[in-house]
C-alpha cells in the first residue's frame, strides 16, 4: 500500500467512526452505553453486555480499542479483559491482539500524517534528536516493551513512531512481539481480578527491568566504541 493510499484509508476510518458517532444515534448510544458498563467495573455486566451482540461482538470490542486511540485516559488493557470474560482464553486473546493490531496500525498512519516536523515543534529540535537516536537504536525493543507493559502508553508510542519514519513492517512486528505475550497473559489471568492484578505488575516490571538493563550496557557499548574510534 502506498504512503497516499495509507493516509486516505488511515484518515477515512477515523472520519468514519467519528460521522458515524454524531449522525448515527443508535451508534452513539451503543458507545456511551458501552463505555458506561465497562467503567462500571462490573464483570458480569460486562461480560452479558458483548455476548449480547452475538458475532458482532468481537466487532464491538475492536471498534472500542481504536477509538480508545483518542481517549487516553482510558485503559488499553480493559477492553483486552472485557474479551477474556466474554469470549474465553482463546477467543479473547485473538480479539485482543486483532483490536491492538489494527488500533496500532491507525495510530502508527496518524503519525505517519503529522510527520516529523509537528514532533520537533511539540518537543523541540533537541529532545527530537534525542527521541530520534532512541528510536533508530531502541525502537523495536521501545515499542515491544511499551506493548508488553499494561502501564505504559501505546498509542502514544505507534504514534511517534510513525512521525519518526519508521517502517511499517518493523512497528507492526515489535508491536505483535509485545502485544502477543500480553494477550495470553491477560486471557489467562482475566477471570481472577487479584491475579490479574499481580500478573500485569510481574510482567510489567520484568519487561522494563530487562529493558532498562539491555539499554545500559549498549549504550555503554556505544559510547565505549565511540571513544574508541574518536
Amino acid at each position: 500500500m502506498s504512503k497516499k493510499a495509507s493516509y486516505i484509508l488511515t484518515g477515512s476510518i477515523v472520519a468514519g467512526l467519528i460521522i458515524l458517532y454524531f449522525a448515527y444515534p443508535p451508534f452513539q448510544n451503543f458507545i456511551n452505553e458501552t463505555w458506561k458498563i465497562l467503567w462500571s467495573n462490573d464483570e458480569d455486566k460486562i461480560s452479558a453486555h458483548f455476548e449480547s451482540f452475538g458475532v458482532w461482538g468481537p466487532v464491538a470490542i475492536i471498534i472500542v480499542m481504536i477509538l480508545q486511540i483518542f481517549l487516553v485516559v482510558f485503559p488499553s488493557w480493559l477492553p483486552m479483559i472485557v474479551a477474556v470474560l466474554a469470549y474465553g482464553f482463546l477467543g479473547g486473546a485473538m480479539i485482543s491482539i486483532a483490536g491492538v493490531f489494527c488500533a496500532s496500525t491507525i495510530a502508527f498512519y496518524i503519525g505517519k500524517w503529522l510527520g516529523d516536523e509537528h514532533l520537533r515543534k511539540i518537543i523541540g529540535s533537541s529532545k527530537n534528536k534525542k527521541v530520534e537516536y532512541w528510536v533508530s537504536n531502541y525502537g523495536f525493543w521501545t515499542i515491544a516493551i511499551f506493548r508488553i507493559s499494561p502501564f505504559l502508553s501505546n498509542d502514544a508510542i505507534s504514534i511517534i513512531a510513525g512521525m519518526l519514519g519508521m517502517t511499517y513492517r518493523k512497528f507492526i512486528f515489535a508491536t505483535l512481539t509485545g502485544i502477543i505475550p500480553l494477550s495470553l497473559a491477560i486471557a489467562y489471568f482475566g477471570r481472577n481480578t487479584d491475579k490479574l492484578k499481580n500478573g500485569l505488575y510481574w510482567i510489567g516490571g520484568a519487561g522494563i527491568l530487562i529493558y532498562a538493563i539491555y539499554v545500559y550496557i549498549d549504550h555503554r557499548k556505544r559510547k565505549k566504541e565511540t571513544k574508541q574510534t574518536g
